[in-house]
């Protein structure tokens, strides 16, 4: 799902989902390939639930609503990916929405009307997943955003977060589900010891951490084996994302956690009780979006400043892209 990003413009774009950013990294985050031209807008964008715009921001700071989101409009949108010059949204009812600048945006077959939670990209193919009306796993790939392929997912349970980490895709869901793999195609599950739905995953400092409802946190040095770790609060995690030595967890109810090595995390004031759902990484701050037009900015992940967003529905995801 479920976005931060820093860059390295080498023939790689290095991030920690959603996308973007740039600054002097260590190498030990979320890799996605990703072609990066000089073309490239320079921006976040943030997307929301039922009814609601688009917005955009070229700083993370000021931020423009776009409305003109056509027929998808009466539906929520619930993540965004950019890579391989094409920003992609997913949603509801199988809706996918692509755009080469964040502005003008076209409707796209995805071949199901299933409910599509999160999007990624890695290894020159977009991933995205989510569940039919019986909770079973939908995963979809596509080589450039337009044309879309249904992957088996081996699982009865729904999916509500994937990401590129570390050379391999992980997507997570319901009943403690993970799943693992090098191309996106073929799926392997893993045993997380945990029950509890699972929103979202990140990688960072030879770690995977896994984040999730009522608080929880996993954690592995192989994605084949599971830890759980305490997090210090109930309320449900719903992203987590890793950038410059830092992993930045959000959930219900304004909380942020942060953590150096995904094993101990401390408490961070938002300033907000509205529930965050989404972090990225660009334009060297992190940016958080959540309910009621929630944004966040931090260049720390410790200190928190609330941005306008010109909005007052839920924002779901988020993404930069530079």
């Amino acid at each position: 799902m479920k976005l931060f990003v820093k860059q390295i413009f080498t023939s790689f774009l290095f991030l920690t989902i959603s996308l973007g950013g740039c600054g002097d990294f260590e190498g030990n985050y979320e890799e996605v390939e990703n072609s990066v031209s000089n073309t490239s807008p320079k921006m976040f964008i943030a997307v929301s639930d039922y009814l609601g715009p688009i917005v955009t921001s070229p700083d993370g700071t000021s931020w423009t609503t776009n409305t003109s989101r056509n027929l998808e409009s009466s539906v929520y949108l619930r993540d965004v990916e950019y890579a391989y010059n094409i920003f992609v949204i997913v949603g509801n009812q199988g809706n996918i929405l692509t755009s080469s600048d964040g502005i003008s945006w076209n409707s796209r077959f995805s071949g199901t009307s299933n409910v599509i939670t999160g999007v990624t990209s890695g290894e020159r193919i977009f991933v995205a997943v989510g569940l039919n009306n019986g909770g079973s796993g939908t995963i979809l790939t596509s080589s450039d955003g337009i044309s879309w392929t249904s992957r088996s997912s081996g699982t009865s349970n729904g999916l509500r977060g994937v990401n590129f980490v570390n050379n391999s895709f992980l997507a997570v869901g319901g009943n403690g589900t993970i799943l693992t793999s090098s191309n996106g195609n073929s799926w392997n599950s893993k045993t997380s010891g945990s029950s509890n739905e699972l929103w979202g995953v990140s990688y960072g400092n030879s770690t995977y951490v896994v984040v999730g409802h009522n608080g929880t946190i996993l954690t592995s040095s192989n994605s084949n084996s599971w830890t759980s770790r305490t997090s210090g609060t109930s309320e449900g995690l719903n992203d987590v994302k890793h950038v410059e030595n830092i992993f930045v967890s959000v959930g219900s109810n304004g909380t942020i956690i942060t953590s150096s090595d995904g094993v101990s995390w401390t408490q961070r004031s938002s300033g907000t009780s509205n529930s965050l759902f989404a972090v990225t990484y660009g334009n060297r701050m992190f940016v958080v979006v959540g309910s009621s037009g929630t944004i966040l900015t931090s260049s720390d992940g410790i200190s928190w400043t609330q941005r306008s967003s010109g909005t007052s529905v839920g924002l779901l995801g988020v993404t930069y892209a530079e």
